[in-house]
């Protein structure tokens, strides 16, 4: 049963790695970029639990705490550099 969460899992990233190429605006490419960090996190604790070693979901839980923070302030960036071009 984990092992086919493992496996679409993977899928998912994949989908979500074409999704951020392909993708027709930045806000496409962060949504696609979230989603690979949402899915490498349930990857890590799915694989510590897997292969019994629960530090692994500190390891995703970290993992996961730098994704939301990095989104954060990635949007946070466009937001202000959309209002710098807006003043202009």
């Amino acid at each position: 049963m984990f092992s086919a969460v493992a496996v679409a899992l993977l899928v998912t990233t994949a989908l979500a790695l074409a999704r951020a190429a392909l993708g027709p605006t930045v806000f496409d490419r962060l949504q696609a970029a979230n989603t690979i960090g949402t899915c490498t996190m349930l990857l890590l604790a799915t694989l510590g639990f897997l292969g019994g070693r629960p530090e692994f979901l500190d390891l995703a839980l970290v993992y996961g705490l730098l994704n939301v923070i990095g989104m954060v302030a990635v949007l946070k960036f466009f937001r202000h550099d959309q209002s710098a071009e807006a003043e202009k």
